[in-house]
């Protein structure tokens, strides 16, 4: 293998980080930059010496002994780096560009949609690793038993790639996925989220159709047919490419726990819970069947999987209390992941609390598609915090306008940590489950564990 001098514009990013450590197992020289690292990149980016010295962006640290370089979205068009880049002529990767060039003779499987993509590509990943399957991987999460959330290497036959549907980067505005060019394709639902990136739904539903229509002969296309508007779009004619619907996996919830019924009347007892998520078992065990994994394996792998950090993930349990942290922050996920809860525990009281953080959420014509998100839980919080909507130069919302907008008739609703905390606190010995949503840290009260 040819070892290469490769340099990363914003390396501190979860998935380029991830990949300059990739990188660097290989035997690659890597360097980068970035103006801010935030934990975890930051430690893990210093524990293997590629912490930059100092923040900010160095012209001078690209040069023509680089074998290309890779940029991050968190650059800007008029990063100097960039700039430097470009007057030298030297190759300029998106990561997504980049996983494919390293991954072009590989079988590709790409899992994408608006919500699952993470925990389906996590159970395929421990499937495939529970059999002892050689392969490569891209995940957004990490998951229990692999070091990194990516792995590159010259002999893996097959790879699993998390794809989303933004752009790949300052300078390209394609999808991410579009350029993976799978083989097999799965797609977990659509829903409308990221209004700063898709003004409208229509422009967010053609992403999908894309990445549909660019499926090659002989590929395979796996979709959600509960999904109304992606079945129509997975049931879209395209010459010899393989059309695989999936649905709710059959299963049952006895005394909070869940157990899959398989078609021979076998039960499986899982770990993970929730409609949305029989829903991903159904998807990863149709990807697992098209590479070689038959039933009876992956139910045998299926059980011992706990699910990806920070997705349905147990903080504490007691007799009378358990908690959970969900990475849900979009009105889709927010909903789901409450029914799936009150569901598991129907007997006990649920608190569910949603932190409004990303531009979408805290986006004042955005906030009514929250409308009965939290309708299952008993009692509801949502907190936001003001300085969030100044750094993202959002209009200002107003605690009567977040009310409006869930219309739930027991939601209280926080700005300071502190107030949060407290309320918290008071309720643990009110209700038997609370659910803290958000994908930030409700001002750092869950940066701990």
């Amino acid at each position: 293998m040819t070892l290469h001098t490769i340099h990363f514009i914003s390396i501190g990013g979860s998935a380029m980080h991830n990949l300059a450590l990739a990188l660097q197992q290989q035997g690659h020289t890597i360097t980068g930059s970035d103006d801010e690292i935030y934990e975890p990149s930051r430690t893990r980016l210093a524990q293997h010496g590629l912490l930059p010295l100092e923040m900010g962006w160095f012209p001078e640290r690209i040069h023509t002994r680089l074998s290309c370089v890779i940029l991050g979205m968190h650059a800007r068009k008029d990063n100097p780096e960039l700039a430097r880049a470009q007057e030298l002529g030297l190759t300029i990767y998106s990561y997504p560009e980049y996983v494919y060039q390293q991954s072009s003779q590989k079988h590709r499987v790409v899992i994408a949609g608006s919500h699952g993509k993470t925990t389906i590509t996590s159970m395929i990943m421990h499937v495939l690793r529970f059999h002892k399957r050689v392969f490569d991987y891209l995940v957004g999460a990490q998951v229990d038993g692999f070091e990194t959330m990516v792995r590159l290497t010259p002999e893996a036959p097959v790879i699993v790639i998390e794809g989303d549907e933004y752009a790949s980067s300052p300078i390209d505005p394609q999808p991410k996925f579009i350029h993976y060019q799978p083989h097999i394709a799965l797609i977990s639902g659509m829903a409308w989220d990221h209004v700063n990136i898709y003004p409208t739904w229509d422009l967010y539903v053609d992403q999908f159709e894309m990445l549909a229509d660019a499926m090659p002969r002989g590929g395979i296309l796996i979709f959600d047919e509960t999904d109304d508007i992606l079945d129509v779009v997975g049931q879209k004619d395209r010459p010899d490419v393989a059309k695989v619907p999936y649905g709710i996996h059959p299963h049952q919830i006895r005394a909070g726990k869940t157990v899959l019924l398989a078609k021979d009347g076998s039960e499986i007892p899982v770990l993970i819970f929730g409609e949305h998520n029989m829903k991903n078992i159904a998807g990863a065990m149709a990807v697992c069947d098209r590479l070689g994994v038959t039933e009876a394996m992956f139910y045998e792998a299926i059980g011992s999987f706990k699910g990806e950090s920070k997705r349905l993930e147990k903080l504490s349990e007691t007799p009378e209390l358990v908690v959970y942290r969900d990475f849900a922050h979009a009105p889709s996920k927010v909903e789901a992941t409450t029914e799936a809860v009150k569901a598991q525990f129907p007997d006990r009281k649920l608190l569910a609390a949603v932190e409004l953080h990303t531009f979408s959420s805290l986006n004042k014509d955005f906030l009514g598609q929250y409308r009965h998100t939290l309708k299952t839980a008993d009692s509801a919080v949502v907190y936001f915090n003001e300085h969030t909507l100044a750094i993202k130069r959002l209009a200002p919302i107003s605690v009567a306008d977040v009310k409006a907008a869930f219309d739930h008739p027991d939601l209280h609703v926080f700005t300071e940590t502190a107030d949060l905390k407290t309320f918290l606190d008071g309720q643990r010995e009110q209700v038997g489950v609370m659910l803290l949503m958000s994908s930030g840290t409700f001002g750092g009260l869950t940066n701990g564990e």
